[in-house]
């Protein structure tokens, strides 16, 4: 009976030579220094490519931009130190913000705005105005509004007046059962009790 543990008994365990005190087939410095030496070649070669590359954005940019005018050239911020007030440059700002597009950005948190919109919605539904001084249409306070529908109620619709059937035409008539009896719609659920209460009246 054969093991997993069972050897060809033609193979012969490994003789290892220990004298050395250590294993020299394990050791591989040549692999080492190629895997070194190509990685500094790498790392090299990826800085020079990054390199060169932002200097192209650098110098596409700049030609995209234009020359440096006093508004655009760079400025050391550390060496100007507590600046005062300048009214041409607060000038110029206001022009370029009112010369940006819309939408523009809110200066405030947006809490005017709102009171602004409930204050137009005030006024629309407190407050009598007109919706057209041609036809002499106008809008009342909500108030008024629901004391009015209180009073009158809502308008009904009229009712749908049925077209009168053509000569020939019969009265439509639905075939029961619609079903094969397993599961009756509601329909023939009241056929059948009234059938039921019918036939109680005869007996």
């Amino acid at each position: 009976m054969h093991t997993h543990n069972d050897e060809p008994e033609d193979q012969k365990p490994e003789e290892v030579d220990a004298s050395l005190g250590y294993e020299r087939s394990d050791v591989r410095v040549t692999g080492i220094i190629v895997f070194l030496t190509a990685l500094s070649i790498f790392v090299a070669v990826t800085g020079v490519v990054a390199y060169g590359m932002g200097k192209l954005i650098h110098a596409y940019l700049n030609k995209e931009d234009g020359p440096n005018t006093k508004w655009t050239k760079t400025v050391e911020v550390r060496e100007l130190g507590n600046m005062p007030t300048n009214p041409e440059l607060q000038k110029k700002v206001a022009e370029m913000t009112q010369q940006f597009p819309t939408p523009r950005v809110q200066t405030d948190d947006g809490s005017q705005d709102l009171a602004d919109l409930h204050l137009r919605e005030g006024l629309l539904l407190e407050h009598y105005s007109w919706v057209d001084h041609g036809q002499g249409t106008v809008r009342i306070p909500i108030e008024r509004a629901m004391a009015l529908v209180a009073a009158r109620g809502l308008p009904v619709a009229p009712a749908t007046q049925l077209q009168a059937r053509m000569t020939g035409d019969g009265q439509p008539m639905i075939q029961t059962p619609l079903t094969n009896g397993f599961a009756r719609t509601g329909y023939e659920q009241e056929q059948a009790a009234a059938e039921a209460v019918e036939t109680q009246r005869k007996q």
